[in-house]
């Protein structure tokens, strides 16, 4: 049983990481029906700006999280306003082989850079906590509480703000919402910057948890958030949370009681199982999506 509940806790905290990802995924799908795959890349971005901020300026983690998706929120701007806008009344397919094109410019541009090793990312304290049986170490606290405290000002921002219903407005007409006064292009900016701040944070929790970062790093993590989006319903926000922590703990449990060798195969399975009998994922109804 212990076994079990240490097993809960980590697929918690991997599944915490893979939602705050899967969100910007779900949140630009849902207003302009882009799959943003260079959003992998954007968290890989964060990574190294937390190691910078952490190791090189000698910051604490927390404001180490900020200034990364302050950084990451900018550049997720700017990919937008350079690579999508001037197709955005362009065929979809056109969109998506930007957003391939666009990750791999950032992988190499991060690669020339820093180089293409592997780079260590500074360990905190590393203080275990033992609670009856079931260890919980310091990085998976400031994971979900971290998590939590982001999906809930998430929350807070589409379904209490002017920005957060126009947000809505877009996601269900865009011409409608136009013709009632709301700024189009400033409304999709504004979703890039939250969706690549969040994956941002996820790119340092992700440093703190396994130690270490590298140029690739966005291309698996990256997919799986994009299979999480799926999982839970892409272009719903409550469905990006679902899936995440879904595919968290099924990747967990898979691993521990069958092997590690397995996990990755699980959980592409998984998305192959979606896409055959329930296209729309768990939360997603047969119209169209809503942010």
């Amino acid at each position: 049983m212990e076994q079990f509940f240490q097993q809960l806790i980590n697929g918690l905290s991997l599944g915490s990481i893979y939602a705050l990802i899967a969100l910007g995924y779900t949140m630009v799908y849902g207003i302009i029906k882009l799959i943003n795959f260079a959003h992998g890349e954007v968290y890989m971005i964060g990574g190294y700006v937390g190691y910078f901020a952490i190791a090189v300026l000698g910051l604490p983690v927390l404001p180490a999280i900020l200034i990364a998706m302050v950084v990451c929120a900018v550049i997720g701007v700017l990919i937008e306003r350079v690579a999508y806008r001037p197709l955005r009344k362009a065929p979809r397919i056109t969109m998506l082989i930007t957003a391939i094109g666009v990750s791999f410019l950032l992988q190499y541009t991060v690669m020339f850079f820093v180089g293409p090793d592997v780079k260590t990312f500074p360990q905190m304290t590393n203080q275990v906590f033992d609670i009856f049986g079931v260890l919980i170490n310091e990085q998976q606290v400031y994971i979900l509480v971290i998590t939590v405290v982001l999906m809930l000002i998430l929350q807070f921002v589409v379904k209490k703000t002017k920005m957060g219903r126009a947000m809505r407005a877009v996601s269900v007409d865009p011409e409608a919402a136009q013709l009632m006064g709301i700024n189009i292009n400033t409304t999709i900016s504004f979703t890039f910057a939250i969706g690549s701040a969040l994956a941002g944070a996820a790119g340092v929790l992700v440093g703190l948890y396994y130690n270490s970062i590298d140029p690739l790093m966005g291309v698996t993590m990256g997919l799986k958030a994009f299979i999480a989006a799926v999982f839970g319903g892409i272009g719903i926000i409550p469905g990006a949370m679902l899936g995440g922590f879904g595919i968290g703990f099924i990747e967990i449990f898979a691993s521990g009681y069958i092997s590690s060798l397995i996990k990755d195969g699980v959980v592409y399975g998984l998305l192959i199982l979606i896409l055959l009998v329930k296209p729309s994922g768990l939360l997603g109804k047969n119209e169209k999506e809503k942010v």
